[in-house]
């Protein structure tokens, strides 16, 4: 394990020397003296650099018993038989019965795009089933953040929250869309459009900015980001539902609440709770789509629904073949929202994680197998 990281420290080291070169190529300016003389001391840099990368390369075929040659050759099969297992993933699912709509079982998405994708297939699904009153909850990760990251804590709030997530998120998501509510008095099914057609037009109205809370829309959907237990919220929920219909698609988008109970005892609205089962509960919104991370005994576990299909339970895991990867492995499923206890039972049926996240840490430090 200390060679595989030496190795590809040795490469990233390799690549950091190049993007830089090339980084002050491109940007040069007219050449002046004084600019000469900081050229000079930048390619003294990247000597140095690719001194250090030579030498950790030498360092991990002195310790394998390799030659030079036969350490970077096989740092390079290693990097390709990962991207090649990567790559046999993803056209599998690309190509899996024609349609992102007939995929069944989906992986956990790698990143916010990833994300949207899979929610626009399990949105339009169930609205091809006549489910038009959905609730999606995304995992709230930014443009370029990975799922397997650590979570964001938001020091701004709600206000941050929506900025940073919660808004970009639901209008990739609107605009993945391509849906088309039947007409009235017919009595044919939603229909979706399938095609690539152009994106629809997105607008955004903000509700209360301190709750970071909106109204994004389209012309077929309609979509309430962030609502919570506030009376207010209610009001607004029957106006967008009387607003779009019967027939068009409303969307409730990460709420801050889990079910009716989240609705306690207020002096101020006695019958707060009995209104929320009238309003929302009553009417569905039934969870299509959602990404749940927590941790449950020191992993970083996923969650996964994806309408019509059962809650997918995965735990991220190191990758022993590549340095500072981490991949999902599938745990089960469950037609309920997992729980904790869930998790803790799989994760200790489990032989990959029968040693604790730092246990196995100091296996690997030590050049142990953590299996």
């Amino acid at each position: 394990m200390n060679l595989i990281i030496l190795i590809a420290y040795g490469h990233l080291a390799l690549q950091s020397v190049f993007a830089f070169q090339q980084h002050r190529i491109n940007n040069l300016p007219v050449r002046t003296s004084r600019q000469s003389s900081l050229r000079l001391s930048t390619d003294d840099d990247v000597q140095k650099l690719l001194e250090k990368a030579r030498k950790l390369r030498e360092e991990a075929a002195t310790m394998s018993g390799k030659t030079l040659q036969e350490v970077e050759d096989e740092a390079k099969q290693q990097k390709l038989a990962q991207e090649r297992i990567v790559e046999k993933a993803r056209k599998e699912r690309e190509q899996s019965s024609g349609s992102r709509s007939s995929m069944q079982i989906l992986p956990v998405p790698d990143d916010a795009k990833a994300q949207n994708e899979q929610a626009a297939a399990a949105v339009e699904r169930a609205f091809k089933d006549g489910i038009t009153r959905q609730t999606v909850r995304f995992a709230l990760i930014g443009e370029d953040e990975a799922m397997s990251g650590e979570l964001n804590e938001f020091p701004g709030g709600a206000k941050q929250m929506y900025r940073e997530c919660g808004r970009p998120l639901t209008e990739a998501l609107l605009r993945e869309l391509r849906i088309t509510p039947k007409t009235n008095g017919s009595s044919d099914d939603n229909e979706q459009i399938t095609s690539a057609s152009t994106p629809p037009t997105v607008t955004a109205e903000d509700i209360w900015d301190f709750d970071g809370s909106a109204i994004i829309s389209t012309n077929d959907v309609q979509a309430l980001v962030f609502p919570n237990t506030d009376m207010k919220y209610l009001k607004d929920i029957e106006a967008i539902d009387k607003k779009v219909g019967p027939d068009g698609l409303f969307l409730v988008v990460n709420p801050f609440w889990r079910n009716v109970e989240s609705w306690g005892f207020n002096i101020l609205a006695p019958n707060g709770k009995k209104r929320a089962q009238e309003v929302i509960f009553d009417k569905g919104y039934q969870v299509t789509y959602a990404v749940l991370r927590f941790s449950v005994r020191g992993e970083d576990c996923v969650a996964v629904k994806s309408y019509p299909y059962d809650w997918q339970m995965y735990a991220y895991r190191e990758d022993p073949s590549w340095f500072n990867q981490q991949v999902p492995i599938w745990l089960g499923k469950s037609k309920e929202e997992p729980t904790s206890s869930q998790f803790t039972e799989l994760l200790n049926s489990r032989p990959e994680f029968k040693m604790s996240k730092n246990m196995r840490q100091m296996q690997r430090m030590m050049g142990n197998d953590d299996q």
